[in-house]
């Protein structure tokens, strides 16, 4: 169960007791508040706070650049105007705080995210919960051979099966040797914060994950891209779909300039003008390399 009934309770008293307030509200992320979303087998993330909305975003940049850009004559306008030119700070004026509980290894990729402010589960305090992550089949996979970053076919009978049963019995073998070293009646044990070495990265952590929109969507552009890890692009979808109904507008113009767009270089701009005029080019006269041109190509192909 990804919430245990505490967790629950907690939920439901927060939402049965709605509060006035005179601070900015985002109807579309009011219904999001509190409840959780499931991820993988046993995740989740759930909307916990949030600051600010599309109109925080405008009143921001126009405090910021004053007449400079009156002339976008309305909201959607200059958001998209801001986005198109990469400008930040005006989205820093948004934030969101999420509950989000995940594997180990996924918060360890996670984590490389360093413009969030964390506060995590302590296995130095508390004893973790034997939940593990355990890919369903059709996420099974061997390694790429072109990408050593990535995953190639999918595996499929004696081997998912020898594959899925050295997953499960080495996490629950090394959970079961976690528990007997702990301190136990009668006994001394070993302490917690020696004792949590000994567990396996598919088992699961919670923190909580404030960051700023800005910030939020580097990461969204990054781990809800096709190409990431699937386990942390569930989490990044899941969110996706929280944002788009907090600031819908600043998302719209964030899939289409960021998750849409492209940014290319001056050499694959220069052929493409070249292509325009009828030039027929070319890796060899590109002036690309072969990676380079082969991107160019699925880019414009």
């Amino acid at each position: 169960m990804p919430l245990t009934p505490d967790q629950l309770a907690e939920i439901e008293a927060a939402r049965t007791t709605p509060r006035p307030t005179l601070r900015a509200v985002s109807e579309g992320i009011e219904a999001h508040l509190y409840r959780a979303h499931q991820v993988l087998d046993h995740g989740f993330v759930r909307v916990i706070d949030y600051m600010g909305d599309d109109a925080a975003i405008v009143q921001a940049a126009r405090v910021s650049y004053g007449a400079g850009t009156r002339h976008v004559s309305n909201d959607e306008g200059l958001i998209r105007y801001l986005m198109r030119h990469w400008h930040s700070t005006p989205f820093e004026m948004c934030e969101i705080k999420l509950h989000v509980k995940l594997p180990v290894f996924v918060a360890r990729q996670w984590i490389r995210h360093r413009t969030a402010n964390v506060n995590e589960y302590s296995a130095r305090y508390s004893i973790l919960d034997r939940e593990f992550y355990i890919p369903a089949p059709e996420h099974l996979a061997a390694q790429s051979t072109v990408n050593n970053q990535g995953r190639g076919e999918v595996l499929t009978g004696e081997e998912a099966a020898r594959v899925l049963e050295m997953l499960k019995s080495d996490a629950g073998r090394a959970y079961d040797h976690y528990q007997d070293m702990l301190s136990q009646e009668g006994q001394q044990g070993l302490a917690r914060e020696l004792a949590r070495m000994n567990l396996p990265a598919n088992i699961y952590t919670q923190w909580y994950w404030k960051v700023d929109l800005h910030n939020l969507f580097h990461f969204l552009r990054l781990r809800a891209d096709a190409h990431a890890q699937y386990e942390i692009r569930v989490y990044a979808e899941a969110i996706c779909r929280v944002v788009a109904d907090w600031v819908p507008i600043a998302y719209g113009a964030f899939q289409d300039y960021r998750m849409g767009g492209v940014t290319l270089s001056a050499k694959a701009v220069d052929c493409v003008r070249r292509m325009l005029k009828g030039e027929v080019v070319t890796q060899e006269t590109s002036g690309m390399s072969k990676g380079e041109w082969r991107e160019f190509e699925g880019v414009i192909g």
